[in-house]
């Protein structure tokens, strides 16, 4: 198995810490049921995403060079717009995307690596690393929500997986 962290063409062993923001969560589940939530085209839609919103596909490829583009609806109305480039995959370990919204060259996107680590009890950790562009994207994420609803959706998948495990 590849470390994404020590290959020469991944940026993440550089990237400035002020830059990032990181999100981990336990899920009482194997690694590879974990992962398959994440690359079933089904599953995702059913999970992804903060508390209260709903997701509308409009392109959905989740392989390598893949694109997820999709809409998602806040209770409001109001619209956010995603693209999501699936960059690198090695199952049941990683998933590497560009992720911004649904526009080309949007100077708001930025590289997510979301890693899979089972425990010997059965359980997967899951983190999500965020690489924005600069620190003052970073706080600007951060202020709009990004640590509140990126715990949202993490909660939402441990939720989807307790469910599909009956």
């Amino acid at each position: 198995m590849s470390n994404p962290f020590n290959t020469t063409a991944s940026p993440w062993q550089d990237w400035p810490v002020d830059q990032e923001i990181v999100l981990s969560r336990v899920i009482d589940a194997p690694r590879s049921l974990v992962y398959a939530a994440w690359t079933d085209p089904d599953q995702i839609q059913e999970w992804f995403g903060p508390d209260g919103m709903v997701i509308e596909t409009r392109e959905i490829d989740l392989t390598p060079g893949g694109i997820w583009r999709f809409d998602m609806i806040a209770p409001d109305g109001t619209c956010y717009s995603n693209r999501m480039v699936f960059l690198r995959m090695e199952e049941p370990a990683f998933i590497e995307v560009e992720h911004g919204s649904d526009q080309d060259n949007d100077p708001g996107r930025f590289r997510m690596l979301v890693t899979f680590d089972e425990q010997n009890n059965g359980k997967t950790v899951l983190t999500l690393r965020q690489m924005h562009p600069s620190k003052e994207q970073r706080e600007e994420t951060i202020g709009f929500g990004a640590v509140e609803y990126g715990g949202q959706t993490l909660r939402k998948l441990a939720l989807h997986i307790e469910k599909i495990r009956g």
